[in-house]
């Protein structure tokens, strides 16, 4: 069951990532700062996901 758990670790930071370049993209191409915003919470959400899902497992006992 460990192994499930990396994978979904792996796949939320793989999100994460995205919403990171994203955000990048949009900060360089003066995007609105409604588009930024969306890839900041993006991005901070995917770090939540990850805690919440590694804290999970451990108390889980998986």
């Amino acid at each position: 069951m460990a192994q499930n758990v990396r994978s979904v670790v792996l796949l939320i930071a793989i999100g994460t990532i995205a919403w990171l370049v994203a955000g990048v993209v949009a900060i360089t191409m003066s995007a609105d700062a409604k588009v930024i915003w969306t890839c900041v919470m993006g991005a901070l959400l995917g770090l939540t996901g990850i805690r919440y899902t590694i804290r999970r497992a451990r108390r889980s006992g998986i």
